[in-house]
């Protein structure tokens, strides 16, 4: 059976689906080509296990004061205190789930008697009450449950 130059046949897909695969499991890039099947671009993993499991959760209630205020003024659209405050928080330590550039943004959670800003931060998703704290300086996030 001949197939058609834009439909890959059976075993290229397979093969493009092995490579897929492997690259997800074990990180790096692949590229792929066949005789039938267009050239697969280089996938790059969103993150690493290890860093899949720096992401926890954590009640909005067990948030420092400082958190709460800064949530607050989230809501509120500002004023912030820094002007780093709102900026795009671009997630080059890939712990976060990966999304598109300007996804995130980061705002300062005031720490108590730091002459700087502080290691705390809130990071936000565009998706509602998408809301990330890091007390670490984004070595590791939990999710903000607003639930409880």
């Amino acid at each position: 059976m001949r197939f058609p130059p834009r439909i890959p046949s059976r075993a290229a897909r397979t093969g493009a689906a092995a490579a897929l695969l492997s690259t997800l499991l074990l990180g790096g890039t692949v590229t792929a080509t066949t005789a039938h099947a267009a050239p697969v671009p280089p996938v790059t993993p969103v993150a690493s296990a290890s860093a899949v499991l720096a992401v926890g959760d954590v009640c909005y209630g067990d948030l420092p004061a400082e958190a709460h205020d800064t949530l607050d003024l989230i809501e509120q659209g500002g004023p912030y205190p820094y002007e780093q405050d709102g900026t795009v928080f671009q997630n080059r330590e890939g712990i976060l789930p990966g999304r598109s550039a300007g996804y995130y943004h980061e705002y300062t959670v005031i720490t108590p008697g730091s002459p700087t800003r502080g290691a705390r931060r809130i990071v936000t998703g565009e998706q509602n009450q998408e809301d990330y704290y890091t007390a670490d300086h984004y070595a590791s996030f939990d999710l903000v449950d607003h639930t409880c």
